[in-house]
C-alpha cells in the first residue's frame, strides 16, 4: 500500500502540530519530520527524504521562497505544498515559478488539506507508472497538479463521455450494482452476476478501482492462484 511521507517546515509550533494532526487524519500520509525553519528543513529533506513538504513563507533564518529556491538548486526529489497567510501576488507568482504542487492560505480547514492530499495520491499513483502516457493521461496529471480534478473524475460515474473506449454506461451500472448487493466478489462472480464474460468483468473491475470507486484484497487459498475480492465503498 503506498505511504506518503510528509515533512512539515513551519516555525509555528501551534500550526505545526495542526498541521501534523489534519496530515495524519488523511490514509496513506505520515508526517515523519518536522522543523522550525528552512535551513533546518533542507537538513531534514536529505536526512528523512520525504514524498512531500508542508512548509510556510514567512520563517526566520531561511523562509520559504528561499527554501524552496534552494530545493530546485539541489535538484532534490519531493514536492511541496506551500501553506502560509502570505497572499499578495508577488509572493503567489514567485511561488508557481518554483513549481509547488498547491498552496494552502491560512487560516485553513481539514477539508481544504484532505482536498489537496487526495489529489497529491492520485498523481502519485499515476506517476508510480513506468508506460508511456497519452495526452489525456498527461491532462490528468497536470490537472492534479494545479489542485483539479479532470474531466474523467468530475463528470458523473459512467457518463459516456467519461468511460474508456468500448465501456457501456449500463454494463457498468450493473458490476456496480452487483457489487453493492453482495459482500465482496471476484470477477468470475461478478461475471456470473451480472452476465458477461469475464474477461470482460475483470475490465470494468479494474476501471472502477483505479476510479477509487471500489476496492480490492487479494485472498489466498489453500492451492491454486491467489484471487482477487471486489469490494464496494
Amino acid at each position: 500500500m503506498l505511504q506518503i511521507k510528509v515533512l512539515l517546515i513551519e516555525d509555528d509550533p501551534m500550526v505545526r502540530e495542526v498541521n501534523r494532526q489534519f496530515i495524519e487524519k488523511v490514509e496513506h500520509f505520515q508526517v515523519i519530520g518536522q522543523a522550525s525553519n528552512g535551513l533546518e528543513g533542507i537538513t531534514q529533506i536529505r536526512h528523512h527524504q520525504p514524498d512531500l513538504i508542508f512548509m510556510d513563507i514567512f520563517m526566520p533564518e531561511q523562509d520559504g521562497i528561499t527554501s524552496l529556491r534552494k530545493i530546485r538548486e539541489l535538484d532534490l526529489p519531493v514536492d511541496v505544498i506551500t501553506v502560509t497567510a502570505a497572499n499578495d501576488m508577488e509572493t503567489v507568482k514567485q511561488v508557481l515559478h518554483l513549481g509547488v504542487f498547491d498552496y494552502i492560505m491560512k487560516p485553513f480547514s481539514f477539508e481544504r488539506v484532505k482536498g489537496t492530499l487526495d489529489n497529491y495520491l492520485r498523481f502519485k499513483k499515476q506517476t508510480q507508472s513506468d508506460q508511456e502516457l497519452t495526452q489525456r493521461e498527461l491532462d490528468q496529471l497536470f490537472h492534479y497538479r494545479d489542485g483539479q480534478t479532470n474531466v474523467e473524475q468530475s463528470a458523473p460515474l459512467g457518463s459516456e463521455n467519461n468511460l474508456p473506449k468500448g465501456f457501456n454506461r449500463t454494463t457498468l451500472e450493473k458490476v456496480v450494482h452487483f457489487l453493492h448487493s453482495v459482500d465482496g466478489a471476484s470477477a468470475e462472480d461478478v461475471a456470473s452476476g451480472v452476465g458477461i464474460a469475464r474477461v470482460t468483468a475483470r475490465r470494468y473491475l479494474d476501471y472502477l478501482e483505479k476510479q477509487e470507486e471500489i476496492t480490492m484484497d487479494v485472498h489466498y487459498g489453500g492451492i491454486g492462484r491467489p484471487i482477487n475480492y471486489y469490494f464496494s465503498k
